[in-house]
């Protein structure tokens, strides 16, 4: 009988054996399995970081330019940016600093190559006037995130000026509007565009005024102390140390019209015509109508400010004698010595001759949905 068992006892063996095996071999298979995941895991970013990439790689990415001598809490300010981005919709921005050799045209030209969306300046005008520099004649457009004593651009285009959420909401999601600007040829040239007299040509572009004489001796006189202060009102105090500054002879060219000649005691020309405080200075002008607005003030004295003040508290385009407007798309200005210039707020040296004119619709910039 036990002869009868034993081929079934053996045959029960090999099974048990198998069995033991089979278990075995499936254990030893998932400690590799999990040994091999753990050692792909290695150096990998936690979901949260794999999710925050996907995220950026799918959604859209704002350049934000910042002049850090504006902020006291730089880091605080990013937070409010990245927060009104997400909320928006949009990734995480790119941000990019401002430097005294670079302030802003470099880090703008970076970001448009790094595939920014739209690129927004943070900082004053001269902020904005170099990130645009960089995007004039592209289809990039230029977000504005005031943060300076002027913001005249962004007065000019109705932006929220106070409220820096609301501004980073205008640039993300608000409209594209084309808008002119004008650029200035500092230094005397010849028919050709040349230099005359083995001169020198500077070439500035600007969004808001250029200008010679009393207003660029305002801007440089300015106390950047006192501006950061008490802000615009800072201006005031330079401006009444100037009233009386001395005139100048000019000689003005428009377009293709005969020249003619003005005793001066400043030059403007205007891409738009809103000023501080509510003033108008150009009531006509606008950013997008192809054309350059001009005034030529020649007041005398104290007592000769008054018809030129009035003018501009009543937005009147026609004034008193002392104040010619005129619009053009060309201007050529010399003068008999040599002046302070300025572009949009900065002055940017002397010259005793400057040449401007206007480029249609050459930047796109965000403004409000209307």
């Amino acid at each position: 009988m036990p002869n009868d068992y034993l081929p079934w006892i053996i045959v029960g063996i090999v099974v048990l054996a198998l069995a033991v095996a089979l278990v075995l071999g499936m254990r030893t298979a998932a400690r590799s399995t999990t040994a091999l995941r753990r050692r792909r895991g290695r150096g990998r970013p936690n979901r949260d970081q794999f999710r925050s990439r996907q995220r950026n790689s799918t959604l859209k990415r704002a350049a934000v330019v910042i002049n850090p001598t504006k902020f006291a809490d730089l880091p605080m300010i990013r937070e409010r940016i990245t927060s009104t981005s997400h909320a928006c919709g949009w990734g995480d921005p790119l941000f990019y600093e401002t430097t005294v050799a670079d302030p802003g045209t470099g880090q703008a030209e970076e970001a448009v190559a790094e595939g920014a969306s739209v690129v927004c300046s943070l900082g004053g005008d001269g902020t904005v006037r170099a990130v645009a520099c960089a995007l004039i004649g592209t289809e990039t457009p230029l977000g504005i995130l005031p943060a300076g004593t002027g913001n005249l651009l962004a007065r000019n285009l109705d932006l929220p000026v106070d409220a820096l959420d609301d501004a980073v909401r205008v640039a993300l999601t608000g409209r594209n509007r084309r808008i002119d600007v004008g650029e200035l040829v500092i230094g005397a040239m010849d028919a050709h565009g040349q230099p005359v007299d083995g001169g020198r040509l500077d070439t500035q572009q600007f969004l808001v005024m250029a200008g010679m004489g009393l207003d660029a001796r305002i801007m440089g006189d300015t106390n950047e102390a006192l501006k950061q202060r008490v802000g615009w009102p800072a201006y005031l105090l330079s401006g009444f140390k100037h009233l009386v500054s001395p005139e100048f002879r000019t000689q003005v060219r428009l377009d293709s019209e005969p020249e003619f000649k003005r005793r001066a005691r400043a030059v403007v020309i205007g891409n738009c015509g809103r000023l501080l405080g509510g003033l108008v200075l150009m009531p006509d002008a606008k950013v997008d109508d192809e054309r350059l607005d001009v005034v030529i003030a020649s007041p005398r004295g104290f007592v000769g400010w008054a018809p030129v003040i009035a003018r501009v508290l009543t937005r009147q385009r026609k004034g008193h004698s002392t104040l010619d407007h005129k619009v053009c798309r060309e201007i050529r200005v010399r003068v008999d010595h040599p002046l302070p210039v300025q572009v949009d707020g900065d002055v940017v040296g002397e010259a005793t001759e400057i040449n401007a004119s206007v480029r249609p619709a050459a930047l796109t910039v965000r403004v409000p949905i209307a």
